[in-house]
């Protein structure tokens, strides 16, 4: 081959790696934030990145766009390894026009989607654009229907990650709502329908774009986000951690991760870890690292409903998810943003192959007009819609209480767990003694010489007869009643003994949950 022409290739090359050119790049940096490339680098095991469509070029032709380069038009995509698995991934070059999405860019990233399909790997996708290239008009506009497209058929199929790194404004922020799972840098990343001035000129509303589409909003407010990074490093360290935690396709199952700790470890600490008083708090995710291997919990919204907890751990090497309620967080009742931040965890752990770990200590569903106005009633329902569907192998300990709806809804018998386990210091009951006895003894308590000392009396008779696990155990809804130091050891070979666990389900399209 002649010398010119492999000296042409490395030219285009090297033109199009240099994306929008050096000033384009130093503004960038100046923003504190990365190239595409430089992302993808900082993303993949090293070296092991392969870049595809580098050569894609747009075809617009109207208001200019013909005289304007747009280097792989805007957007790097392409394959690599992550700890040695392989994923998919594109990144928007904000450098290129903006990192607007046309045609072309919309082809390459649907190209990518289609691949990971075929491929059975994950798909991650960094989002840093303008938004749509107006020049491309409709052109564009179909790009964006194209990706919701394959991003919906991939649901449920292939783990789908975005990445917000810059701004994802107007329709664009539909692609990561329909993914399983969104990182988003705090300060750097934006995420909204519409922007600041758009609101303002509309409504008469004054909001920053940090306060209207922030990291922290969309992980502590909307609960639209899952994950929140202080910089663009410590964002890969993470996806490429979730990425350990989840199998490459709904066909096959997490990868077993060697560790030293002992099976059948016992926890002393956990006898004692349940406070005297029942009104009393403690920490949930305290019990949730003991359990773990190694202590290793990897929390899934930490930021968002914080009265329920979820996220994975291993137990003997394979991939838990957990959900617990949090007794330090509105004594640990849901409500509308636990139910859907717990039905979307159980759902996703649901189509990937992860068994579910439930830590209950569930008092009841929050009361009150802001929750029954806000459909608490069909959030609640999400989740128990959720679990009810679940296939994976399904364990559910009772620490404490377990009262009325909401002991059905994290995970009951009936909803189809599995194993049910409870501590000695489990209630489960309709609902707490005081208010029990207040119902079923107020004649007697009415007609008493001393209605207080009478009230006390029967609330103790309440909870010496109800408040406890035996009369649940008596009935076959708790399959054990176990010393709390030794919940893991059982929890190892629970899940063990559920791993072959398949289950058959009616035939038909879907189901219709309660959205």
């Amino acid at each position: 081959m002649a010398i010119d022409k492999l000296q042409d290739l490395f030219d285009r090359k090297a033109k199009i790696q240099s994306g929008g050119g050096e000033k384009a790049i130093e503004k960038q940096h100046a923003k504190g934030k990365n190239t595409a490339r430089e992302r993808m680098n900082m993303l993949f095991d090293e070296s092991s990145f392969v870049e595809l469509d580098m050569f894609v070029e747009h075809r617009g032709v109207n208001f200019g766009l013909d005289k304007k380069e747009a280097h792989a038009d805007g957007v790097v995509a392409g394959y690599g390894k992550i700890n040695g698995r392989l994923v998919y991934a594109y990144s928007q070059d904000f450098t290129v026009l903006g990192g607007s999405l046309g045609e072309m860019h919309a082809n390459k990233i649907v190209k990518v989607l289609d691949n990971a399909m075929k491929m059975g790997a994950p798909v991650i996708g960094i989002n840093d654009s303008g938004g749509a290239r107006i020049q491309e008009a409709v052109d564009a506009l179909s790009g964006y229907g194209k990706i919701f497209y394959k991003n919906t058929l991939a649901s449920g199929v292939i783990p789908q990650i975005s990445v917000i790194m810059g701004p994802c404004a107007g329709g664009a922020v539909y692609s990561p709502a329909l993914t399983d799972f969104i990182f988003m840098v705090d300060k750097t990343s934006k995420m909204f329908i519409t922007g600041p001035q758009v609101i303002q000129a509309v409504t008469g509303e004054i909001v920053s774009a940090e306060e209207l589409g922030g990291g922290l909003t969309h992980n502590a407010k909307s609960g639209v986000a899952h994950y929140l990074t202080n910089s663009e490093e410590e964002c890969f360290s993470e996806i490429r951690r979730l990425i350990d935690f989840l199998p490459s396709n709904n066909l096959e199952v997490a990868p077993t991760v060697p560790t030293n700790d002992d099976i059948n470890r016992k926890n002393i600490e956990l006898n004692e870890i349940i406070p005297a008083n029942p009104n009393k708090p403690y920490e949930i995710k305290d019990v949730i690292k003991i359990l773990a291997d190694d202590g290793d919990f990897f929390e899934y919204q930490e930021k968002y409903a914080k009265n329920i907890v979820t996220g994975f751990i291993r137990i003997n090497g394979k991939t838990i998810g957990v959900v617990a309620n949090q007794p330090k967080i509105l004594a640990g009742c849901l409500d509308i943003n636990a139910s859907d931040k717990a039905a979307k965890f159980v759902r996703t752990c649901d189509v990937f192959n992860v068994p579910i770990l439930t830590l209950e200590d569930v008092p009841g569903f929050l009361p009150g007009t802001t929750q029954e106005f806000g459909g608490i009633i069909r959030h609640g329902a999400k989740l128990l819609y959720a679990y009810s569907e679940a296939t994976v192998p399904l364990i559910t300990v009772i620490l404490r209480k377990a009262y009325g709806g909401s002991y059905l809804a994290m995970c009951s018998k009936e909803l189809g767990a599995d194993l049910v386990l409870a501590w000695p210091s489990a209630e489960v009951a309709v609902m707490g003694a005081k208010g029990a006895a207040n119902i079923i003894f107020r004649r007697d308590i009415a007609d008493s010489e001393n209605p207080e000392e009478t009230r006390k009396q029967k609330i103790a008779e309440y909870e010496d007869e109800f408040a406890t696990p035996y009369k649940a155990a008596e009935r076959g809804f708790v399959d054990d009643v176990i010393e709390p130091s030794t919940t893991r050891a059982r929890l190892v070979d629970a899940f063990d003994m559920l791993s072959s666990k398949t289950v058959t389900r009616p035939n038909k399209k879907h189901g219709n949950i309660p959205l």
